[in-house]
Parts: C-alpha cells; structure tokens; sequence
C-alpha cells in the first residue's frame, strides 16, 4: 500500500491490470463513433477560454487537451478507465456542426449541445446551454461562420438547468418584452424547472459538485468527463425565462418562420417535462435527452426523483412508430448525431430495449426476493445490448439504475427487519470498530486487502474508522488512496468524480466550502417563482422544534404581480398558507416585490436589510415576524460527505 499522506497517487498494480483488460476489450472497436462525431463540422470551438463575470473561465476547452495528447491514443494514462478515455476525446470533438443543410449543432462549448434551425428568415434555436456566458458564444460562432440573423423562437426541450440556463446569451431583455420572439416548452416545463432546484437545491447543488468533479484539476488523476459531455460550466450566469407556448398533447403540429415542427410529449423520462421533436421536411428527429450516445441515469446521482424507465422505454418505442420510418437524422441535445433510416432504428430500439431490461430483470429478480444491492451486483445487459458504446455507463450505470428501479416500487427498505431500524453513521461506526477490534486491528486488516486490491471492501470498513474516529489520519488517507484507485477504475465519469472528490476532502480533511451558506435560488430563476413554492421553501427551511411555540399570521401582497394576495404563516411548527385570502387575524401585513419576498424566503437577505428597501414593507407585530425568521434554517453549502 501506498504511504500514508495527502499526495495524489499513481494507479496501483491491481488498476492496471483491470485497465489493460477493459483497453484489450475496447481495443476492437472501429472509429465510427468518432467519424459520426466530427462529420459535418465547419469550425472548431472558439473561443476555447469563455470568461464569466468575475473574470474566471466559464469554459475552458483547453483544459481537456491533455486527452488529445497523440502519446495516450493507442494506450491511455492507467489512472483513467481506457473506456471513459475514449468518451472523452469523443466529448473533445467541439466547434460548429452541419447536421442537415438547415440545421447546425454548437457541440463541447458546454455540457450540452445548442441546435439552431435555419427559417426562412432567422433562427430557431433548440436548448441554449446551462450559462449566459456560454450561449453567447455559441451564437457568436454561429453568426461568424453562417452570417448574423434574428432568433424567432426558443424551443426547451425538457427542464434541466443545461438546456434552458443560457437563454439570456441569445436574447436581449428587448427581445423578450417585445413579445416577437417564441419560447416553447413541454406543458408543466416552468414548474418542474423551479421546483427540482429549489426544495432540495442546496443539498442537490452540493451533491452537484462531487458528481461533476467540480474542484477537481482537469488531468488524468482528475476530471476527465462526465460522460454526457465536458464538465458543468463554473460559476454560470443562469436565467430562465417562461415559456409564451407550452405543448400539451403529442401530435401538436406548429410552423415557425416557415419551419413544420410534430411534438412527441415524454413526461416522466428523463425530466418531468420533456419533449422530443420531429421536422418532417428535413426528415429530421430530436429525442431531446431521451436518447444520447451512453446508459442514462434512471435516478441521478446528485439527487432527484426516480426517472420510469418502463415509461421511458415506451416513450421511445413511440418515437420509432410515430417517426421511424419517415426519419433519415437524429440528433439529440447531448453527443453527436446519426445518419441514415437503418442506424437510427438500431439505435432507437437498442436504446429502448436497454432500459426496459434494467427495469424487467430488477422487478423478476425482487419478486424471487432478491434486495437492491444483490440486484445490482449481478444484472448486467446481455452482449447485444451492452456491447454498444452508446449503452455504455459513461454517465448512468446498469448498477446504480437497477437500484433507482427498486426503489421506484420497493422504496429503500428491503424487508428484512435487521435493517428497519439501524443506528445512524456516527453510532454505527463506533460499534463496528468496537466489534471489530479497534482502529489499529480495522486499518492493519484494511491495508492487506488494499494490497490485494480489494478498494471496495477497503472503502466499507475503513468508512466506519472515518466516522468513529474522525481525527484519525491515517484512516483518513488510506480511505482516499482506496476511493482514488475506485474512481481510476471507473467508467462512469460520475463515478469517478464521486470517489476523486471524496478523496480529495479526506485528504484535505474537509470541504472547502465549510461555512459558505446559501441556496441554490439565483437571481436568474427570481422572475419566474411562483408565491406557492417560496413559501414551501419556507417550510423547508422552518426548524420545526424551535418554531413549535410560535403562532402567526401574515397578510402578504405581491405589488409586481398585480397585487397578489396570500396569507402564510405558522403553528406547531408546520407553514400553512393560502391563495387569494385575507385573514383577519393576521399580525403582520407584507407589502413585497416577487424579488424582494424570494429574497426574504430564501434567506439570501436578512429581515433588516430587506425592510431598508422599497421591494419590501412589513406593518404589525415585527418582533414576531422577527421571531419566526429567526426560526428559519439558512443552508451550509459546505455539509460534510464523507466525513461525520
């Protein structure tokens, strides 16, 4: 085993011989991934550094050269996955796509590819990125090599941060109020936009950054890929504006700017709101993120609900009956696009098949009894399936989305009732080091089955020295160097930035983020919150145990919206609130902006500086007003993961 300190290692013995084997493994395949992925391009990403509004790189394609190195093509660095090697230099393909003669692709300047369709007179515009900085961009390298026209209509293709954030980096707030330009998204698209980032968003957003690598160097012992693309912008400029235009029904059929557009609505697949598209004049389909070149995530691992992948499986197979015959491109808003009537069927119905098998074989293996984790560890997808790269779990995992489809019908509880009621991390741990002799007996042990190369039983054990005995270091930087080696192995790039992140707070011994607080609420999302969810954040962040005396009621007036009435308030430590209603026993009346009163339930300002501004009057009882908001939670971005 590797000595005990806080140095980044090589990968050990063991990962080369797992590496060699997935290298021999892959070895076989041909470059046609890598000919669809650079087929059509006409200028590479530029610029390569996007600077954001504190002077940092939003995006920075340069930091990701080192997997273009011509010295790893035939033998990537053995600290990488030679798998997820090569899906990384796929994502490195980046710049300005020809899809079809009307439809071009900005590809690697994000996460997340922006598609516009030429009209006949401007652009349509698919999905703008996650940043404003990056959408900007995008657009430039449009208008540089295809010549400048006007976006006449926004099209979000489902509600995840990446394909709606950018918007204001291709639309001027003139723009937007003149009404001139179409913002189209699947029915229910605002709602699940705000509220996915919202209730949970801090422990989401913190999740977030251990999932994308988001403090770790861009290298081979480092962030490689995510799998689904480069990385997350850092430090984006995020908006959202609502949709003039929701879809309701599949089948709903528009023409913008002299462009036919069919809509397939796919809620509850990939997001809650999603939709796929289909052109019949270019005899084009976009399956939004219901199909990408790699095993999606039936439940992510940052955090959200479970996705149905029976659902999603049929979503596709309606894509192929309504489509399939009449569809020579697909694209998608992710990777890289496919050619050709016979290709797109195999890859449509492959995709399809894949996660109805996760879903069929998890649900017969738990009715003959089988727990999530005995599930996971021995399904994996037959060759004709799982021999596709575009199967491959670069982002989700066959292992971790067997779980998620447990826990869609079973929830976390397995049955057996040695595990309905277990001590939590910090008691269990002390009583498994006891049991297992003390820390010295469980690190001398953990360090054998190191040099075996056992890191996931090294990882299991050690974890409870962590939490038992949190200052003992050398527990600390053996659990590293094992969660180092895991995530060298791993072909999931979520995977592999869990376990590097992990090992870096072990050896740094803690978050860098200790004492940052906040909430994942920006100022982008503001304009488009509704009353009803700030005040559920309310209850969110309500300490039920220090409110439980407290009894109010608040009279609240939304000036900006046309006077909107609520009253909300507390008893027993609970929120209630209602729409439209007076109460003539409130305390406190609020008069309030939308921006002012998000501010207010977010906790990004304190009651004394919001009752300085004109966005916020409040009349009556103050001190109780005051009571409650000291009764409020305010978020610690920087909560310890892997540390108690």
């Amino acid at each position: 085993m590797s000595e005990f300190n806080t140095e980044r290692k090589p990968a050990s013995e063991a990962t080369e011989v797992r590496q060699a084997a997935k290298l021999r493994k892959i070895s076989r395949a041909g470059r046609e991934d890598f000919l669809l992925a650079e087929r059509g391009r006409i200028a590479p990403g530029s610029p390569r550094q996007i600077l954001g509004r504190f002077g940092h790189a939003v995006w920075d394609l340069d930091s990701y050269a080192f997997l273009d190195d011509p010295a790893f093509e035939q033998n990537p660095p053995t600290t990488v996955n030679p798998s997820l090697w090569r899906q990384g230099r796929l994502n490195n393909i980046a710049g300005l796509f020809e899809v079809a003669p009307t439809i071009f692709q900005v590809r690697g300047m994000d996460i997340s590819n922006v598609t516009f369709i030429a009209g006949d007179t401007g652009w349509i515009v698919i999905d703008p990125l996650t940043a404003e900085e990056t959408a900007r961009a995008a657009l430039a390298l449009v208008d540089e090599q295809l010549g400048a026209r006007s976006v006449h209509a926004v099209i979000y293709t489902h509600s995840h941060t990446d394909h709606f954030g950018g918007i204001h980096g291709l639309l001027s707030d003139e723009d937007l109020e003149s009404g001139r330009v179409e913002l189209i998204a699947p029915a229910g698209f605002l709602e699940a936009a705000i509220s996915e980032n919202v209730l949970a968003g801090t422990a989401m957003l913190r999740r977030a950054m251990y999932m994308y690598g988001a403090f770790l160097p861009h290298d081979a012992q480092g962030h490689v890929d995510t799998g689904l693309g480069k990385g997350l912008p850092a430090l984006p400029t995020v908006g959202l504006v609502a949709p003039t235009l929701e879809i309701e029904a599949t089948g709903t059929e528009l023409t913008i700017d002299g462009v036919r557009m069919v809509f397939q609505i796919t809620p509850g697949t990939e997001a809650p709101a999603e939709m796929n598209i289909f052109f019949p004049d270019q005899r084009a389909l976009c399956m939004a993120e219901n199909c990408t070149s790699n095993q999606h995530n039936v439940y992510t691992l940052r955090g959200a609900q479970v996705r149905d992948a029976l659902l999603w499986s049929k979503y596709i197979d309606e894509s192929i009956v309504l489509y399939g015959d009449d569809t020579d491109i697909l694209f998608a808003s992710h990777h890289w696009p496919r050619w050709g009537h016979e290709q797109i069927e195999h890859f449509l119905s492959s995709q399809r098949d894949a996660y109805r098998y996760v879903h069929d074989q998890t649900l017969r293996l738990a009715n003959q009894g089988f727990t999530m984790n005995e599930i996971a560890e021995q399904l994996e997808l037959p060759d004709g399936l799982g021999d596709e790269f575009f199967n491959y779990g670069y982002y989700g995992t066959v292992s971790h989305n067997a779980k998620a489809v447990y826990q869609r019908y079973l929830g976390w509880f397995d049955g057996n009732p040695a595990h309905l009621w277990p001590h939590p991390p910090v008691e269990a741990a002390r009583r498994y080091v006891e049991f297992m002799g003390g820390s010295a007996a469980v690190l001398e042990k953990a360090a054998r089955y190191f040099n075996e190369g056992d890191y996931r039983w090294v990882v299991e054990v050690v974890n409870h020295v962590v939490f038992a005995e949190p200052g003992n270091e050398s527990a600390r930087l053996l659990q590293a160097d094992a969660l180092e080696q895991l995530g060298y192995q791993s072909e999931s790039g979520p995977w592999r930035d869990f376990y590097l992140t992990g090992a870096l707070e072990l050896r740094a011994n803690g978050t860098a983020l200790k004492g940052v607080r906040g909430n994942a609420l920006g100022p982008g999302l503001v304009r488009s919150m509704t009353v009803d969810l700030l005040v559920d954040l309310l209850g969110v962040r309500l300490n039920g145990p220090r409110a439980e005396r407290l009894e109010l009621d608040v009279n609240l007036v939304i000036s900006d919206r046309d006077g909107d009435l609520w009253t909300f308030g507390t008893r027993h430590g609970v929120i209630h609130a209602r729409h439209g209603v007076r109460s003539t026993s409130a305390l406190v009346e609020i008069e309030s902006t939308i921006e002012s009163f998000s501010a207010f339930a977010s906790g990004s300002k304190s009651l004394e500086e919001l009752l300085g501004t004109d966005g916020f009057r409040a009349t009556g009882e103050l001190a109780l007003l005051a009571q409650f908001v000291e009764s409020l939670d305010v978020f610690d971005f920087g909560f310890e993961i892997v540390l108690p």
